[in-house]
């Protein structure tokens, strides 16, 4: 089955793919030369229904959007909703994590999550799920797998980062994974 997934973000969707398995085709936002969706929402769960809908209605198609955050308790959840453009428009990941880094020296209270929201619009009907994952924001970088705030993320009861997992253990467990296993268990439901 061929899903579009509105991101123009090639690592997502490749981690996308990885998680929905040979089962779905997933064709991203470069697939369909599709521009810049903004997200000017001020929730997650807002982004994510402002970017399927914007798919939906110019490419007439079933899709799925995410928009995910890492929340860190002693920033007062900063950078949550902004966490793509945390250190301004068009910085790089390096940049984030640069400035999460800054912020939180000297802080001892390191607690954060990653929360991931997906809308899915399927059949004209609209379906949400949501991850989470908890964990600590380390004091240096680990690690060179991954993307975004993975090097400085430890998820709760692992002794590594994102950054340092394989590829199969970070899906099975992060926020991003959790929210796509619920699509997924959505998804084979529906074409029972």
């Amino acid at each position: 089955m061929k899903i579009v997934f509105a991101t123009h973000n090639l690592h997502k969707a490749e981690e996308a793919q990885k998680i929905l398995g040979a089962d779905y085709q997933v064709v991203n936002l470069h697939d369909l030369q599709c521009p810049e969706i903004p997200e000017t929402a001020q929730t997650l769960e807002g982004n994510a229904v402002q970017k399927a809908q914007f798919v939906l209605e110019r490419y007439h198609c079933d899709c799925f959007a995410d928009d995910t955050g890492l929340e860190i308790e002693a920033l007062d959840n900063r950078p949550g909703v902004y966490s793509a453009r945390y250190a301004g428009e068009n910085c790089s990941f390096e940049d984030n994590v640069n400035k999460v880094l800054q912020e939180m020296q000297g802080i001892t209270n390191r607690k954060a999550c990653f929360k991931t929201v997906i809308c899915l619009l399927l059949n004209g009907e609209k379906h949400l799920f949501e991850g989470r994952v908890d964990g600590i924001i380390t004091e240096t970088r680990h690690g060179e797998n991954g993307f975004g705030y993975d090097p400085i993320f430890l998820p709760d009861g692992f002794t590594q980062t994102f950054a340092e997992m394989d590829a199969d253990t970070k899906n099975h467990i992060s926020h991003r994974g959790r929210a796509m296993q619920k699509l997924i268990a959505f998804l084979k439901n529906k074409t029972k």
